[in-house]
């Protein structure tokens, strides 16, 4: 595995398991304890790992962490990490999320005991606990309640200053956002942005002529079905092998620089809703295109806005991010069957502020969510349902319920410009930040024992 992969994995444990530090686990399906401890507690048997600060990292919880990130590693495809590189991943992600608890604890603003108490019951709620049950619980994991709650206070305290610490050093100055705007009058200038939906079926480099003639058989074929009528995504799941097939062949909103120039000359004249009367072949393969959406090709100011819900799900030690994908595409399937509504399901289990409004996200501007949230929901027709999509915050469904144009005035362009390029530099200034906290950290690692 290649040094800039393990950075990559590296980087996305430190997020997941650092960065979003969870509130609420699942506790019917995972008997694990409630919460885990940011002060690890050595059972029987165990050995530290790590000293950080005051703390300590228990080879426990770094095999556990291993587990994790190979399950993650996996996912990816490609070369595979060894077990001393995935030893070593886990170990710097539980140095660098010790390194932030204590940060947290010197500078975090106090979480006061009503606020704490709120906490719990909302824990207890979400997991469908009376507070008692809830001590219970606590007690049959060898918690207990103190100790939860000021595990619960740590988390909270970390989350809050890592968002403190990592906006304030994210710089934008006037210069950069005019370079975004003009970015924006270029795109707008090439024929604004363009949502396309296709078929794709492709054809093998230095293929013969009777494979090509069969690949364009196919083609013509699905060209067939979706302008006699049948549905685009049922077309494209049955024909296609595009990336983005689980989205039913759609490929998002975005400006028509992005797209290939045979795409957009060729759909030059469509409206939203048409398909091109035509199979097209490009050096992939043959291609049925639909217009999905056009917009933004007249105003800088005119931006298309979104009105979406979610259902978010936060990993933690109970829940890791392929068990919270998993618990997603299940209510996906239980919306989709007709079983449960999306705005039940999110209020019952959505870890966010919007839960009780049924994860109503209310209407959003581009560039108000992180860049991989709103991808997915940019390619998301009225009413889609996306597949789970891992974000910084934890693991999203998301549905689209509405469009439209809306004008905007020129202040609040360059605000949406400033939102967009601080999302661009997050990860940077985040990692910044993780490196300053280990260098006046005191850390002290052992020797690694395999068991």
């Amino acid at each position: 595995m290649t040094d800039s992969s393990l950075r990559r994995l590296l980087a996305a444990l430190c997020v997941t398991f650092g960065a979003t530090l969870a509130l609420t686990p699942a506790l019917a399906q995972h008997p694990e304890p409630i919460v885990a401890s940011s002060k690890s507690k050595l059972l029987p048997g165990d050995y530290i790992a790590a000293v950080v600060n005051q703390d300590i990292v228990a080879n426990s919880e770094v095999t556990s962490r291993m587990e994790q990130a190979r399950q993650q590693a996996r996912a990816r495809g490609g070369p595979q990490p060894t077990t001393e590189e995935l030893h070593q991943l886990a170990l710097d992600a539980m140095i660098d999320e010790r390194a932030m608890v204590t940060f947290a604890r010197e500078n975090a603003n106090r979480i006061d005991e009503a606020e704490l108490d709120r906490t719990v019951a909302n824990v207890a709620a979400q997991n469908k606990l009376s507070l008692p049950e809830l001590i219970e619980r606590l007690k049959a994991d060898g918690m207990d309640l103190k100790r939860f709650r000021e595990n619960l206070r740590d988390q909270m305290m970390t989350e809050r200053v890592r968002e403190h610490e990592v906006q304030s050093r994210i710089r934008i100055t006037d210069a950069e956002v005019d370079a975004w705007l003009d970015k924006r009058r270029e795109a707008l200038a090439n024929g604004g942005q363009l949502n396309l939906q296709q078929v794709l079926i492709p054809v093998p480099e230095n293929a013969s002529d009777a494979v090509v003639a069969e690949k364009r058989a196919l083609a013509d074929a699905a060209l067939k079905a979706v302008l006699g009528g049948e549905d685009f995504a049922k077309v494209n799941k049955q024909y296609s092998e595009d990336g983005n097939k689980a989205q039913g062949g759609v490929i998002g909103l975005r400006p028509a620089e992005r797209l290939p120039d045979l795409f957009v000359d060729a759909v030059k004249g469509l409206k939203s809703g048409q398909i091109l009367g035509k199979v097209l072949r490009s050096g992939a393969g043959f291609h049925i295109l639909k217009v999905i959406e056009r917009s933004g090709s007249g105003s800088l100011t005119e931006i298309t806005q979104t009105h979406a819900r979610h259902i978010l799900l936060r990993p933690s030690a109970q829940l890791t991010m392929e068990q919270a994908a998993l618990r997603l595409a299940e209510f996906k399937r239980q919306i989709e069957s007709g079983q449960a509504s999306f705005e039940e399901l999110a209020k019952a289990n959505s870890e966010d502020g919007s839960a009780p409004q049924g994860g109503d996200l209310g209407w959003a501007s581009p560039g108000n969510f992180v860049p991989e949230f709103e991808k997915a929901m940019n390619a998301l027709p009225i009413n889609g349902i996306s597949d789970p999509i891992p974000s910084r915050f934890g693991v999203h469904l998301i549905q689209v319920t509405e469009r439209r144009q809306a004008e905007v005035e020129m202040k609040q362009l360059r605000e949406q410009a400033r939102a967009a390029l601080r999302e661009q530099k997050y990860d940077a200034a985040y990692q910044d930040w993780i490196k300053e906290l280990r260098s006046k950290a005191y850390i002290e690692t052992r020797e690694w024992q395999e068991q």
